[in-house]
């Protein structure tokens, strides 16, 4: 807005009588900075009621490299087990042998 451009652009404190030099300036610093503030709160309003795209777009694209983690880790964990279960059962067997001998 033409306001916004305004405190950037002119010291509305320039003119004021009671004010000194100093005075006027830190006003005007305030006012700028105040002015940024508002200008953030605006900007961070507007992003966190729009999605951001990009990011969803790059959100998905982890899900599914996780998903495919996760996929490998179970047939992983599902293949140790069943290693671990014939590892067993064949001691099982050896030792079943060597009883009954």
């Amino acid at each position: 807005s033409s306001s916004t451009l305004d405190v950037f652009d002119v010291n509305p404190y320039e003119s004021h009588p009671a004010l000194s030099t100093t005075e006027m300036e830190l006003l005007w610093e305030y006012a700028k900075l105040a002015q940024h503030i508002k200008d953030l709160t605006a900007t961070t309003k507007q992003l966190s009621e729009q999605p951001d795209h990009n990011l969803l777009v790059r959100l998905r694209v982890l899900e599914r490299k996780m998903s495919l983690v996760l996929t490998l880790f179970k047939a992983s964990v599902w293949g140790l087990i069943n290693e671990q279960t014939a590892t067993d059962v064949s001691g099982q067997y050896v030792d079943a042998c060597t009883t009954t001998m």
